[in-house]
């Protein structure tokens, strides 16, 4: 964590006649997180933790205003040697918004060398792949198809609650209350949040956990992220079909979605996402024959 500290502006002296404000990083960096802790998520912040942690100690405490664009340049290429393209495209937004932040609160004459055409195009998102959709008939035969207790039970809670496959992995029988499941920290920084569960789930979780005789603070699910990956992937090929613990929870908003449930219900409860934005990007793409059934349920 980056310390606290107090001093604001340096003047020093260039000649007789004229003066200007010195911004040394850390006192930039200092105002910068007094500014973020009350305006954004947990998330964020440590991501703008890691980011100008890193900056610092690649720069130390110089004057921020003689940071170049090719100071930039190196500073990215080193940080995000070896990443995404999506990783590389949210550590430069971060730094950008950084020194935007300097410009706008604390110096209205600093640069921003991050505002260069080439390093915008060099570090911009990756184009988006058509996310894969499953469709509902091949959903329920995979799970339908997976004999064993355990692991049908994550497929439903993935694909019927569009829980994810880390929240799966951390409930236990103190989080299930009828039918809703108790989401504790959260991807969101929330300290909690309420998965709801179909009756024949929640009853059938019940069941398990009474079965195989689960205390109340132990995991249902004492799983490893990589074991619980292989269960989705070989439950898959029981149909043939390539899948992923996110394709089930993509599953879930889009059926959700093509069934008629309101966006809204689709993003806060189903999924849990702060703006609506963020769920659009779930749906998957309506194809001609999908569109055309819809005119017809319209307008029949």
């Amino acid at each position: 964590m980056i310390a606290d500290l107090t001093e604001g502006r340096q003047i020093i002296s260039l000649t007789c006649s004229q003066r200007r404000f010195i911004m040394k990083i850390s006192q930039c960096v200092i105002h910068f997180f007094n500014y973020q802790r009350m305006n954004v998520k947990k998330n964020t912040l440590r991501n703008y933790e890691f980011i100008l942690d890193n900056f610092q100690n690649h720069f130390g405490d110089i004057d921020l205003s003689s940071i170049t664009s090719e100071d930039i340049l190196g500073f990215m290429s080193m940080i995000s040697d070896g990443t995404k393209q999506n990783t590389k495209k949210l550590r430069f937004s971060l730094l950008t918004a950084f020194f935007n932040f300097v410009k706008n609160s604390l110096d209205h004459d600093s640069q921003n060398p991050c505002d260069n055409q080439g390093l915008r195009k060099l570090f911009r998102a990756a184009k988006l792949a058509q996310p894969k959709v499953l469709e509902k008939d091949v959903v329920d035969e995979i799970i339908f198809r997976t004999q064993n207790q355990r692991n049908r039970l994550m497929l439903e809670l993935m694909a019927r609650s569009g829980m994810r496959v880390g929240e799966v992995l951390k409930l236990r029988p103190m989080d299930i209350e009828d039918r809703k499941a108790i989401i504790r920290d959260p991807k969101s920084g929330k300290e909690a949040e309420v998965a709801f569960l179909p009756q024949k789930v929640a009853d059938r979780l019940r069941s398990y956990i009474r079965e195989n005789e689960i205390k109340p603070d132990a995991r249902i699910f004492p799983l490893t992220y990589a074991a619980a990956r292989l269960i989705v992937k070989k439950a898959g090929n029981l149909v043939s079909v390539h899948v992923r613990p996110h394709d089930l929870r993509r599953h879930a908003a889009t059926y959700a979605s093509r069934s008629g449930t309101p966006l809204e219900i689709v993003s806060k409860v189903l999924l849990r996402h702060s703006n609506l934005s963020t769920t659009q990007r779930y749906l998957g793409k309506i194809s001609d024959v999908e569109a055309m059934r819809w005119i017809d349920n319209l307008h029949g």
